[in-house]
């Protein structure tokens, strides 16, 4: 058995963060002789903490200088791939731009009780299942309890700055080491994989990295 480290650079709000770990799992799947060691690692699309939260549609459409209907057909796309892959985004579409800061000290949070995917699995469902914004901290709380947390402890984490440091440094040393966009998947701290790949050309590229790191 080959075991490969994976650091998954997402944020929160990033529907193709979503998709990739379906598609990592998937590809996993055709993987029987390689274990992975996944680390979730923070990154913000939207990094004002004092942003204004706009519906989704018209803030996408502004960003990227498009029609809303380009948007609108984009997210239709994707709520169709994330169903195939048992992944909810059914509220997809009423969601509100959000700063994410809060939900990363989570995740952080979280690895100390080996709940860290189920953290992230819990942030994910609420924003884009839900539609909820997860920058309020009842739905901050409604998640940690989701993933098997403590709430009352995690009320004491979003209630002090702990983990605040730890997330500025994480975004800052993938921002620097060059990821600019998001899922980005590192391998063994060596490999980079951008975007959320199919899981048949995942699979082979985990496949050829193991091999080329059992020589």
């Amino acid at each position: 058995m080959t075991t490969l480290t994976v650091d998954l650079v997402s944020d929160i709000a990033c529907p193709w963060c979503a998709i990739g770990y379906g598609r990592l799992q998937k590809a996993l799947e055709q993987l029987e002789d390689i274990d992975v060691s996944l680390t979730w690692r923070a990154f913000e699309l939207q990094p004002d903490p004092n942003l204004t939260p706009e519906p989704i549609t018209p803030a996408l459409a502004k960003k990227y200088n498009v029609e809303p209907a380009q948007i609108e057909q984009s997210q239709k796309q994707m709520m169709e791939i994330a169903a195939g892959l048992n992944i909810n985004f059914e509220k997809m579409e009423q969601r509100y731009t959000c700063n994410t800061f809060d939900g990363h000290r989570l995740v952080k949070w979280a690895t100390r009780f080996d709940k860290q995917t189920p953290m992230k699995l819990a942030l994910f469902d609420a924003y884009f299942g839900k539609g909820l914004s997860v920058d309020d901290p009842n739905v901050l709380l409604d998640a940690a309890q989701q993933a098997g947390l403590d709430r009352t402890l995690a009320a004491e984490i979003l209630n002090s700055d702990e983990y605040s440091e730890q997330v500025r440094q994480e975004e800052q040393q993938y921002q620097q080491a060059g990821v600019s966009s998001v899922p980005a998947f590192v391998i063994n701290q060596k490999y980079l994989i951008s975007g959320a790949q199919e899981p048949d050309a995942l699979a082979k590229t985990l496949r050829d990295i193991a091999a080329e790191s059992a020589q």
